[in-house]
């Protein structure tokens, strides 16, 4: 799993689970840096992928997002799917 340093990194296809489909999207919702992940809520970028894009994407995405972004705030390099839990707890109420 790519483990980049979160301080310099430039690209966000260098990032743990993003390539260059998923940077597409991030770019798509105003995403051009990894540092612009800092702060930034993973359903919401998803949302906003969705109406830009005039689809709605499969679910996953949001896992990918919040693994670019809890990466970006100090947390470890994790597959996407160790965030899926959290998803589906958000989904239940939890």
């Amino acid at each position: 799993m790519k483990n980049p340093d979160r301080d310099t990194v430039a690209h966000l296809d260098a990032l743990p689970n993003i390539g260059p489909a998923m940077a597409r999207d991030l770019r798509r919702v105003g995403i051009d840096h990894p540092l612009q992940l800092r702060g930034r809520d993973a359903d919401e970028l998803y949302r906003k992928l969705c109406e830009v894009t005039g689809r709605r994407h499969d679910p996953c995405v949001i896992d990918v997002f919040r693994s670019a972004i809890r990466f970006m705030e100090g947390d470890e390099a994790r597959p996407w799917w160790a965030y899926t839990p959290l998803r589906k707890a958000a989904e239940r109420g939890e």
